[in-house]
């Protein structure tokens, strides 16, 4: 138990064993020796190592019970795999802490995910997805309007968010995967919101979509469908750029951007999609784009960056409750028990939550 949890810990901190043993204070062979649970540290060297790792002494001895299943990866073949060993690291133990929570509540307040019913059984088109997501809308109660925190809607949905700032590249696109049956995505904290937004919107449209498609269609393509429908659905598309379009201006596609918390380069795509502008048009647009370097960061300001709130909101809400005591409040959101004090009573800003 405290070998992985010391192994996960290290990968999450990216260091070597070398590296670690050196803040320590021991060998490399004695944090191999602890990882493969063939001794112990002293306190000391466990101070140490935690300081080193940013982790609490606490975190060591919580059972290493679950384990991130199905992962499904949108990243790019360059990403390192120390990279993806400190995300899943990350993700790993913020999901631990949730479910922990989960399990101290005798009734949690939040329903777990279940898949909606669509009129539509088997979808053998692109343009059907459309409907699915304007569905879903009305079944969740989203309106047409801009959907203010898609972090919010997931986790009222029963689908678990995690934020990682482990992330130090545009290399990371993200992922998918499941504890049991908790399904959960994870984005960074490091993208603008846009993109947060539609990756949030694209492993949704995945536990939509995965059984409904037919086999000729597929599935990454379906779900960015399924991504800019619910973000900007049809009839507001219809609404802002009208039925037929010859041009559509930069400025127009920042404040719609603004809005909707979709991407200019998503908007286009909309665009074409429903035939509001040709194939031609869009292409223009698209090389404008590149021309101009826009792909990689749009003009204007950067759509805000979505935070998730849920997971401190429920600990403060337990401990008023009192179904949690001050200290597992404490050590649930990785702080020492003076910090929290000065926090509960809003002394510390919010930058102390871990």
């Amino acid at each position: 138990m405290f070998g992985e949890r010391l192994k996960r810990a290290r990968a999450a901190a990216g260091l070597s064993m070398k590296a670690l043993s050196l803040q320590a204070g021991v060998s490399a062979t004695m944090i191999k020796k602890y990882e493969h649970n063939e001794s112990m540290p002293s306190s000391g060297v466990l101070v140490k190592m935690s300081r080193a790792l940013g982790v609490r002494n606490e975190y060591f001895f919580r059972p290493a019970k679950y384990e991130l299943e199905g992962i499904e990866y949108r990243k790019r073949s360059t990403v390192p795999q120390k990279v993806l060993n400190r995300i899943k690291a990350d993700v790993l133990d913020q999901a631990e802490r949730w479910i922990e929570l989960y399990n101290l509540w005798p009734n949690f307040p939040l329903s777990p995910f279940t898949k909606p019913t669509f009129s539509i059984s088997v979808i053998d088109d692109y343009c059907q997805i459309e409907t699915i997501a304007n569905e879903l809308r009305q079944l969740w109660a989203l309106g047409n309007q801009p959907i203010t925190s898609m972090i919010d809607v997931l986790e009222c949905h029963g689908v678990l968010v995690i934020v990682t700032d482990m992330d130090s590249s545009e290399k990371f696109d993200g992922f998918q995967a499941s504890i049991g049956k908790q399904p959960i995505v994870v984005i960074s904290s490091k993208w603008p919101g846009d993109r947060q937004r539609f990756t949030l919107a694209h492993e949704l449209g995945h536990l939509i979509l995965h059984v409904l498609l037919a086999e000729h269609l597929d599935e990454e393509t379906a779900c960015n469908r399924f991504a800019g429908a619910l973000l900007f659905p049809e009839v507001a598309v219809h609404q802002y750029l009208g039925n037929k379009r010859h041009h559509l201006e930069i400025q127009e596609l920042y404040l719609l951007k603004m809005d909707y918390g979709l991407s200019m380069m998503a908007c286009i795509y909309r665009a074409k999609q429903l035939e509001i502008i040709t194939e031609a048009k869009s292409k223009d647009l698209f090389m404008l784009f590149s021309m101009r370097k826009w792909r990689s960061q749009e003009p204007g300001q950067a759509y805000p960056v979505e935070q998730t709130s849920m997971f401190k909101q429920l600990i403060f809400r337990g401990l008023g409750e009192g179904i949690l005591t001050e200290s597992k409040a404490a050590e649930l959101l990785g702080m020492s028990l003076v910090n929290f004090h000065q926090t509960r009573k809003l002394e510390l800003s919010d930058d102390h939550l871990n």
